[in-house]
């Protein structure tokens, strides 16, 4: 592989004009294609196979025109302190709100507050339910608009007027945050360089690969049922892989360079073996994010691919546009410690300061020499950041995980505070009687076992179908949506569903919101551990054959066990325990999002191996060409640990841009993936994993016999790159050039 990358970067880097060229058409072709592309409508939130989803596909069919799964709001009207809701002055205000509610094109039914019995006992606050005939991300601005202006028109009649539900969905902002972090990735890259233009070509890389990534996916967004949240995910991983892969590939050529190599020469070398860490550790990112496929989520399943093609995007890019990029530059870019003019760059450098070995090499002769205290410490470390996780509770975001400073989370404490705290998450529980002799009669027994169940608060009479064979009863629990009592609730109904089937042959399933949140986290539950075996199986058969040894990848796969888990630790401590939460702006601490355990597996899997891949590839480069062990692991430190160091802040930097997301997922995933990629980057992989192959000495690169013969030679230390190109110099080149 080396030998073959090798010669792309020197045909990149001679055929420059060419590669920039077919890069920018493609991001024109995608950019074309994202402008005409039809609008994306709401990607559609199934769960297969869960008891929910059957309920929701059921009533589709037996309620055809319902729109089960439209849009929904609920406009809750409170009365002046003193008053009732029902006086006539107030009466007269939400009927006409319920009037200009109903003039809508999209909108389905509106229920009056006085018609439909929505008033609280103490005849102080109503709601009028509004149904809509699309989804939530679907609904048109006007609908939204209409909404808006009939609870403004409320208020100013002197009513407190708060609008819950998915009506107001809208797409996620990241705010100025995102902005922020990629300013702080263009700093690190400065200091990192020394130069403006080598720190410009990995931001101006990766810029491109998410900008061919977004446009794609936007382009096919409608075709595909991609969702905002898709888009989303794509940028965060592809911009900090994207900056990664370049700047790794650009650290290596100045130090080809400092080595003495032609331009054209030292560009090949780079990407032979930079490039060969570039491609595996992408293919672990790839592999992570495919994988999330095994959850059968379909929403999840895209937002994993979508990412994966944009990571693939960005080891493309790395491996031709950088040295395309790098023939341009020319002599702007010089070896490795030399500055540009900007930066003092033409002072000559002391003999003292230039055998004074850097940061990086200093810190793992400390290591070597003190392998078991630095072991036992970061150890230790992470086990206390990881003890919150013993607590973790999973749930899906609602209005009431909303900041206090929202209309959704005002609305959602008003149904609380009139109906109790079980109203804002209704079960619906769907009868389905068509093998039943007697329909009538099993949808009264339903309602009946439900009534006697503990923490029932109210149980509506069953309506039925026109065909009268399938009825839905409402259940309003008296614990809040996320409660673990209302899940008891949930499993009760359900568990008396099949003594009821088989008493009158009538099935019984629950849905709504609610329970598709418990089903939602059951199915993440359950695919956690499938998904690791799979994810870190197939990383682990991956890297043996990059290592060629079978306790460095081992130990790779255990480092990052102890990373992923100390970052849930910091999730639950924040999000849930709320410790910090005002420094990260989470209004609301509550139970963690179900998707994040799996999720942070995928993803932190993926970029933990990236600098595995990159730190000890160096070592086993070093150790290959005959160092012994442990100088082997000083030497990949000299050249590795000050680029690691600045491509894992970048990817923090990236990551911490996202927390200030409006929508709670994605601040929740932009914290977690950055402080995953801080223990990981700097305890696991700068501080544990030196210390256990310093203990390990050569037993770390055993393989056995039997095994190293199956095995592909993949070649990413670059051995067979020795000899080729080495006589040709910079100025060598020049000459060539001149003469031609």
């Amino acid at each position: 592989m080396a030998t073959f990358l090798y010669k792309l970067g020197r045909l990149a880097f001679r055929r420059r004009h060419f590669v920039a060229l077919l890069w920018v058409a493609l991001l024109t072709l995608a950019g074309v294609g994202a402008a005409s592309a039809p609008t994306a409508g709401s990607s559609s939130f199934s769960i297969p196979g869960t008891e929910a989803q059957k309920a929701f596909d059921l009533l589709d069919q037996r309620f055809p025109g319902t729109s089960a799964d439209g849009a929904t709001a609920r406009v809750v009207f409170k009365a002046p302190d003193g008053e009732k809701i029902s006086a006539a002055a107030n009466k007269d205000t939400v009927e006409k709100a319920v009037a200009d509610l109903s003039d809508g094109s999209e909108v389905a039914s509106v229920a009056d507050p006085f018609k439909a019995g929505a008033v609280s006992k103490d005849g102080t606050i109503g709601y009028a339910s509004v149904r809509y005939d699309v989804s939530g991300m679907e609904l048109a601005d006007s609908s939204r608009d209409a909404l808006e202006t009939a609870a403004q028109d409320a208020r100013d009649a002197g009513l407190t007027v708060e609008v819950g539900g998915d009506a107001l969905q809208t797409t996620p902002e990241t705010g100025a945050t995102e902005v922020i972090g990629i300013a702080i990735a263009a700093v690190v890259l400065v200091i990192t360089f020394g130069s403006l233009i080598a720190a410009g070509l990995p931001l101006l890389t990766a810029i491109v690969g998410v900008g061919i990534g977004v446009a794609t996916i936007t382009a096919l967004a409608s075709a595909l049922d991609l969702g905002s949240t898709t888009s989303t995910l794509a940028t965060m991983i592809g911009l900090a892989v994207g900056i990664d892969y370049a700047l790794f590939i650009v650290s290596r050529y100045r130090a080809e360079l400092a080595e003495g190599r032609g331009r054209e020469e030292a560009a090949g070398r780079a990407v032979g073996t930079a490039g060969s860490a570039v491609v595996f550790a992408g293919l672990t990112v790839v592999i992570a994010l495919v994988g999330l496929s095994v959850v059968n989520i379909p929403m999840l399943t895209k937002m994993g691919v979508a990412a994966a093609g944009t990571v693939a995007i960005a080891v493309l890019i790395a491996l031709t546009m950088i040295p395309a990029l790098l023939g341009y530059a020319g002599r702007r870019i010089g070896p490795t410690g030399q500055r540009s003019k900007l930066f003092g760059g033409g002072r000559a450098r002391s003999a003292e300061r230039s055998a004074k070995p850097n940061m990086g090499t200093r810190w793992a002769a400390f290591v070597v020499r003190r392998p078991v205290a630095v072991l036992l410490l970061g150890v230790l470390g992470l086990g206390a950041a990881a003890v919150p996780a013993a607590s973790l509770e999973l749930g899906l975001p609602d209005d009431g995980s909303q900041p206090t400073s929202t209309t959704q989370r005002r609305a959602y404490d008003l149904l609380s505070e009139g109906f109790g705290a079980g109203f804002n998450g209704p079960l619906v529980v769907v009868v389905d009687a068509k093998g039943s002799d007697s329909p009538q009669a099993a949808f009264t027994r339903v309602g009946d076992d439900i009534k006697g169940l503990k923490d029932v608060v109210t149980v509506t009479p069953a309506a039925a179908n026109k065909a009268g064979d399938t009825a839905t009863i409402t259940v309003v629990p008296d614990s809040k949506p996320s409660s673990a009592s209302t899940e008891q609730l949930v499993h009760a109904i359900r568990d008396q569903g099949a003594d009821i089937t088989s008493a009158t042959g009538a099935k019984v399933l629950v849905t709504g919101s609610t329970a598709m949140n418990i089903d939602v986290s059951q199915k993440l539950n359950d695919a956690l551990i499938p998904y690791l075996i799979l994810v870190v199986g197939l990383a682990f058969l991956l890297l043996i054959v990059v290592f060629r040894s079978i306790l460095v990848p081992l130990k790779a796969a255990l480092g990052f066990l102890l990373s992923v888990t100390a970052a849930l630790g910091a999730v639950v401590a924040v999000f849930q325990w709320g410790w910090l939460s005002g420094l990260m702006g989470v209004e609301e601490t509550g139970p963690v999002m179900s998707m994040m355990p799996i999720f942070m597996v995928g993803v932190v899997f993926g970029l933990a191996m990236d600098y595995e891949v990159f730190l000890v590839t160096r070592m086993r480069e070093a150790y290959v060409h005959g160092e012994k062990p442990r100088q082997a692991v000083v030497t990949g430190f000299r050249h590795g640990a000050r680029v690691v160091t600045a491509a894992a802040v970048i990817m923090m930097a990236v990551f911490a841009g996202f927390i200030g997301s409006s929508e709670s997922m994605i601040k929740m995933i932009g914290f977690g993936l950055a402080i995953a990629v801080f223990f990981d980057a700097f305890v696991v992989r700068m501080a544990i994993v030196p210390a256990v192959l310093a203990l390990l000495g050569r037993r770390a690169w055993w393989l056995p016999g039997w095994l190293d013969r199956l095995l592909p030679n993949v070649d990413v230390e670059g051995e067979g790159l020795r000899g080729l190109g080495d006589g040709g110099t910079d100025a060598d080149e020049e000459r060539a050039l001149a003469r031609a």
